[in-house]
C-alpha cells in the first residue's frame, strides 16, 4: 500500500513538472505527458504501473464525461445535433466496419476480431483534441461539434465493443437484434440520465451546503454511469445527459458559494484525471513491449501502420460526404444550415485523435474465452490500439496547429472571440441596467433610509465604472481594462498591510482569512473583467 501511494505521488509530481514544461514551450500537455510516460516506463528500477481498465471505465471516465457535459451548451449542442450524430454514430460505425474489413482481408483476422479492433480504435478522444483546438482559437462551431462528438461517440463504440466481445465468446451475432438493442440502450440511457440530473439538482437545492452539494455533484456521474453499465449499456449517454441537464437547469438552483468552490474543485479533479491518464497510457508501453515479444515485429508494425492509416482515411471518407450529401438531398437542411467552408470540414476530419477510452477498452478484453482457451489475437489488438493512439495523438496533434494556421481558421476564431467579447460587454450593461431599474423601484416603494439608498447606489455606480466601453478597434483599451493592473497593485499593497497587522498581533488569523477572502474575490473579479476587454 505504501509503495502504491509513493508511486501515485511520483506520478503527480511528474504531471506537475510536465504540465509546466508544456506551458513554457506552448505544447499540448497530452502529447508531452504521453511521451514522458513512455520514457519513464523504461527507466531501470521504476516499478511497472498497470492501467486497470475497470479503474478507467468505472472510476475515471464518469467524471470526465460528466464535466464535459456540464460545460457543453445545450443550445449549441441542440443546434448542431445533426453533424454531432453523424460523427458520433455514423462515423464510428463506418470506421469500425472499415477497420474490420481491412483487418480481415489484409491482416487475416477473423471478422469478429476485426470488428472488435474497429470498435476499440473508432472513437476520437474528447480530451486531447479539444485542449489543442481551444489553444488554437478555432471557430466556435468546430469546437462544439468536436466536443459533442467526443461526448457521444464513446457510447457508440463501447456498445459495438460489447457486441463484438459477445460475438467472439458466444460465436453468434444477430444484426437485427443488435440494432434493436442499440436503440433501446440509447433511449433508456437518455431518459435515465435526465432523471439523475433532475434528482441531483433537487437534492443539492435541499442541502444548501457547499460541501454537501459538491459531494453530491461528485456522486452524480457515478450514479448516472454505473447503473446503465451494470445493466449492459455503456453509461456514457446517461452521464452526458445528466451533465447537460445540470448545466441547463442548475444556475437558478445552485448557490453562489457552491458555484465558486465547485468550479475550483472540479477544475482540479479533471486536470488531475486527464493528466494522469495520458501519463499512464505512456507507462503501458513497457507492458505492451513485454507482451509483443511473442509477435513478429514486422507483423505488429504493419498492423499499426495499416489500422492508423485506415482510421485517419475513414474519417475523411465519412466527414466530407456527410457534410455535403444531406444538403444536396434536402433543401430544408441547405436552407437552415448553409454549407460550411471546406476548410472547416477538413479540420473536423483531421482532428481524429484517439485516447483513453480506446486503450481502456483494449485492456478490458477478457484473457480467455468461456472454454478456457486464450482470447484470439488479444496481444496484437492491445499493441495496435496503443500504436493508433500514439500515431494520432503525436502525429495529428503536433500537425494540427500548422494545418489550422495554413487554412487561416485561427483568424476566424479571433474574429468570433472579438464579437463574443462585444456581446458580453453589452450583456453586462443590460444586466446592470436591469439592476438599476429594480434599485429605483426598491427606493421608491420601500421608503429606504437615505444612508442605505446611498450605499446601494454607490454599489451600482461602482459596477458601472468597472464596465469597459465597447471597443471601436482592436487594441483600444478602456479605463477598466487599462486600470486592472493598477487595481491588482493596490490589492497587493492592502494584502501586505493585512499581513503586517497579523504579525503585529492586532488581528487574529481568523480575521485575516475573512479579509483575505474578500481581497481574493475582488482580484478574481478584476481578472475576469479584464478578459472581457478588447482583444
Amino acid at each position: 500500500m505504501t509503495g502504491t501511494f509513493q508511486t501515485f505521488l511520483l506520478l503527480v509530481a511528474v504531471l506537475a513538472a510536465t504540465a509546466t514544461l508544456a506551458r513554457k514551450f506552448n505544447l499540448a500537455p497530452a502529447i508531452l505527458l504521453l511521451v514522458t510516460g513512455i520514457v519513464l516506463a523504461f527507466l531501470p528500477g521504476l516499478p511497472p504501473v498497470v492501467l486497470a481498465p475497470e479503474i478507467v471505465l468505472l472510476m475515471l471516465l464518469p467524471p470526465l464525461i460528466y464535466s464535459a457535459g456540464v460545460s457543453m451548451s445545450w443550445r449549441e449542442f441542440k443546434s448542431n445535433l445533426r453533424p454531432i450524430t453523424m460523427l458520433a454514430i455514423g462515423c464510428v460505425v463506418f470506421t469500425t466496419c472499415t477497420v474490420a474489413a481491412a483487418a480481415h482481408w489484409v491482416l487475416g483476422l477473423p471478422w469478429a476480431v476485426g470488428f472488435l479492433l474497429g470498435a476499440i480504435v473508432s472513437p476520437p478522444d474528447v480530451v486531447a483534441p479539444l485542449a489543442i483546438a481551444r489553444r488554437l482559437k478555432m471557430p466556435r462551431r468546430i469546437l462544439v461539434i468536436l466536443e459533442g462528438e467526443g461526448l457521444a461517440n464513446d457510447a457508440t463504440a463501447l456498445i459495438l465493443y460489447r457486441f463484438a466481445v459477445i460475438a467472439i465468446t458466444v460465436g453468434t451475432f444477430s444484426l437485427t437484434k443488435a440494432t434493436g438493442t442499440f436503440a433501446a440502450i440509447v433511449a433508456g440511457e437518455l431518459v435515465y440520465g435526465i432523471f439523475v440530473g433532475w434528482l441531483s439538482l433537487r437534492l443539492r437545492h435541499l442541502a444548501r451546503d457547499p460541501r454537501i452539494e459538491i459531494t453530491l455533484s461528485l456522486l452524480t456521474p457515478y450514479l448516472a454511469y454505473w447503473v446503465p453499465e451494470h445493466l449492459g449499456g455503456s453509461g456514457v449517454l446517461a452521464t452526458v445527459a445528466a451533465g447537460i441537464y445540470v448545466s441547463w437547469n442548475g444556475p437558478l438552483l445552485i448557490s453562489s458559494a457552491t458555484r465558486l468552490q465547485g468550479v475550483f474543485f472540479w477544475d482540479l479533479v479533471i486536470w488531475l484525471i486527464e493528466g494522469l491518464l495520458f501519463l499512464l497510457i505512456g507507462f503501458q508501453m513497457r507492458l505492451l513491449m513485454e507482451k509483443a515479444n511473442a509477435l513478429p515485429a514486422s507483423e505488429v508494425l504493419t498492423a499499426i501502420a495499416l489500422v492508423s492509416g485506415i482510421v485517419i482515411a475513414a474519417r475523411f471518407a465519412w466527414v466530407f460526404p456527410a457534410t455535403y450529401v444531406p444538403r444536396w438531398l434536402s433543401k430544408r437542411i441547405a436552407r437552415n444550415d448553409p454549407l460550411p467552408s471546406w476548410r472547416s470540414v477538413f479540420v473536423i476530419a483531421f482532428t481524429g485523435i484517439r485516447g483513453v477510452v480506446s486503450l481502456a477498452a483494449a485492456l478490458a478484453i477478457p484473457l480467455t474465452l468461456p472454454g478456457g482457451e486464450n482470447f484470439p489475437h488479444r496481444d496484437l489488438i492491445l499493441f495496435v490500439s496503443f500504436g493508433v493512439i500514439f500515431v494520432t495523438l503525436v502525429g495529428l496533434g503536433l500537425t494540427l496547429p500548422f494545418v489550422v494556421k495554413l487554412l487561416g481558421l485561427n483568424e476566424h476564431g479571433h474574429a468570433e472571440e472579438h464579437h463574443e467579447r462585444e456581446t458580453e460587454i453589452a450583456a453586462r450593461r443590460a444586466i446592470i441596467s436591469s439592476g438599476r431599474a429594480h434599485l429605483d423601484e426598491m427606493i421608491a416603494s420601500r421608503n429606504l433610509p437615505e444612508s442605505l439608498a446611498g450605499f446601494l447606489e454607490a454599489r451600482h455606480n461602482t459596477r458601472v465604472l468597472a464596465l469597459p466601453d465597447p471597443p471601436k478597434e482592436d487594441g483600444q483599451f478602456t479605463p477598466s481594462t487599462l486600470g486592472a493592473p493598477m487595481v491588482r497593485e493596490i490589492i497587493a499593497a492592502e494584502r501586505k498591510r493585512l499581513h503586517e497587522l497579523l504579525r503585529e498581533g492586532q488581528i487574529t488569523d481568523e480575521t485575516r482569512r475573512r479579509i483575505e477572502r474578500d481581497l481574493d474575490l475582488e482580484e478574481a473579479v478584476v481578472n475576469n473583467r479584464e478578459k472581457s476587454g478588447p482583444i
